[in-house]
């Protein structure tokens, strides 16, 4: 024992943590308050607890001071108090119901938020999810409904738009738009009241997922005076709604996305959430917004790190995704989860949207165990160069009957038919006159059928699963390995929040430990998984 420690011992002081054991210790501590001291005779640095008082002056310099840390406050406060929750953490909408009414239940009713993954489903599918969930959450304002950008289908986003405000969905998650359209900007501004200081009121709250500065832009700004003209003349707002609309952004939430799963542009956060927050700082400052713009993050979200990370660059609030899919409510089946529990960093990979097939417009996914990304990416070059089904060569054509759709292409063209019928006529009479449209909707029957065999568990099919996945599943499988959480039946979507948070909170304890020169040892930026409550 140190001669310093004798002394304090015998005045009932515990000495001041200097080993990397003891250190580590109070680090994790994250709700006790410290104090951060140095030795006067040797000048090392180290931690003590702060109610331990009555250090020798002539032995101990303290430094600093630092309040507990809670994962509570890792994000921007106004975000939970707007939103009615505890923690800044947010489930993202993982399509085709794959974030169920269920995982949306659980992150509302502990305190966090969830929304519900309305994107690839019909409408009548997306009314009864809408009716489960209000009936489940009546009181809650903390859930909300995915709008996503249906350029193929604008009468399918008109409608679930509609069908959002009817029900007063309180808070709407718009996806993959690339522009403004009526159908998100009259999300935004339905309802829109005044208080009587003056300040704009929103009934349903726009949280905007963009990935590029220029779209960010436009759900940073006020609406455009076109469409809302629009929307009066159609009788969808009022002309009070739209003046208060020239008043406030579309979104008082942007989520940045940037590596993930799904839609993505595969940007890396560091450099595109930076950017945003200060694109954000400057429409500010040119429309005289008095209310801040939250930004939040998603995208390689799948460690305490990494969310530590998006929290340190000025992230609001962070949103997860891939690693949702592993989650015991997730709407996918138990065999591609086992696919996606078997995945690495660099387990991914970029093919052919379903939703945005014709634009060329890709998605990442899972490589690993599945053949879907080359086969979907043969769909695609087979359609860039022809013209129509009749144009394909014969051996090509047998490959892509015996391979791909594995039934011959008059029985997928029925198929095809019988769905176009029930979701949208319009698109087999567009095929009846245009034979290239015709082969894009041959071909998005494999695209749309492998997402749902997924989530199906359609065994004879796994090589032709679409499983939307980043990275971040594999830094989340890494993380995991080993812990409670490595066991399917243990990972819950509240867990895994909680989990994520609690460890980034640690993160951020000892990075802001190391900055007031504590030797910090690495051990203590590690946060193995835990059963919380």
């Amino acid at each position: 024992m140190h001669t310093e420690e004798a002394g304090n011992a015998s005045s009932g002081c515990p000495a001041p943590a200097f080993s990397s054991a003891e250190i580590l210790e109070l680090v994790q501590a994250i709700r006790e308050p410290l104090q951060v001291v140095r030795e006067r005779s040797t000048g090392r640095i180290g931690l003590a607890g702060a109610a331990q008082e009555g250090f020798p002056t002539d032995e101990y310099e303290v430094l600093g001071c630092l309040p507990p840390l809670y994962p509570e406050w890792l994000g921007d406060r106004s975000f939970c108090e707007t939103h009615g929750l505890r923690f800044p953490y947010v489930a993202g909408e993982m399509a085709n119901g794959i974030a169920t009414v269920e995982m949306v239940v659980a992150m509302a009713r502990a305190e966090m938020m969830g929304f519900f993954g309305a994107g690839g489903l019909g409408y009548e599918a997306v009314a009864r999810g809408v009716a489960e969930l209000a009936a489940q959450l009546p009181q809650n304002t903390n859930w909300g409904v995915n709008l996503i950008h249906s350029p193929n289908e604008p009468t399918i986003e008109e409608r679930v738009a509609d069908l959002l405000i009817r029900s007063r969905v309180p808070r709407i998650s718009a996806s993959a738009f690339m522009d403004l359209t009526p159908a998100v900007v009259h999300c935004a501004t339905a309802g829109l009241t005044t208080l009587p200081t003056g300040e704009v009121v929103r009934r349903s709250h726009v949280f905007a997922k963009v990935s590029r500065p220029e779209v960010a832009e436009k759900f940073m700004s006020p609406a455009p005076g076109s469409i809302l003209d629009l929307l009066v003349r159609r009788g969808q707002i009022t002309a009070l709604e739209a003046q208060l609309a020239a008043r406030v952004p579309v979104a008082d939430d942007v989520t940045v996305e940037s590596d993930s799963g799904g839609h993505t542009d595969n940007r890396p956060l560091a450099a595109l959430l930076p950017a945003i927050v200060a694109l954000r700082d400057s429409l500010a400052r040119r429309h005289g917004f008095t209310r801040q713009v939250r930004i939040g993050a998603a995208g390689g979200l799948g460690s305490p790190a990494a969310v530590a990370a998006a929290f340190a660059l000025g992230a609001a609030y962070v949103v997860t995704g891939s690693v949702n899919q592993v989650a015991q409510e997730a709407g996918l089946s138990d065999d591609a989860k086992e696919l996606l529990a078997q995945a690495d960093l660099a387990d991914v990979t970029m093919a052919p949207a379903a939703d945005m097939f014709e634009l060329g417009v890709k998605l990442q996914v899972l490589r690993r165990g599945t053949l879907f990304p080359s086969r979907a990416t043969l769909l695609y070059n087979l359609y860039s160069s022809h013209q129509c089904l009749e144009d394909i060569p014969s051996d090509a054509r047998s490959r892509l009957e015996r391979d791909v759709l594995q039934a011959p292409i008059s029985e997928v063209w029925r198929l095809t038919q019988e769905f176009w019928q029930q979701r949208d006529p319009a698109e087999l009479e567009r095929a009846e006159r245009d034979p290239k449209h015709r082969m894009a909707l041959l071909f998005r029957w494999y695209l749309g059928n492998s997402s749902r065999w997924a989530i199906q568990g359609v065994v004879d099919r796994r090589r032709d699963y679409q499983i939307w996945c980043g990275p971040a599943m594999g830094a989340f499988n890494r993380w995991t390995t080993g812990s409670f959480l490595a066991e399917p039946e243990n990972r819950t979507v509240v867990q895994i929040a909680r989990n994520l948070m609690e460890g980034a909170a640690v993160a951020s304890r000892a990075h802001q430990i190391r900055t007031f020169g504590v030797p910090v040892p690495s051990t203590a930026f590690a946060f193995q998984p835990r059963r919380l409550v």
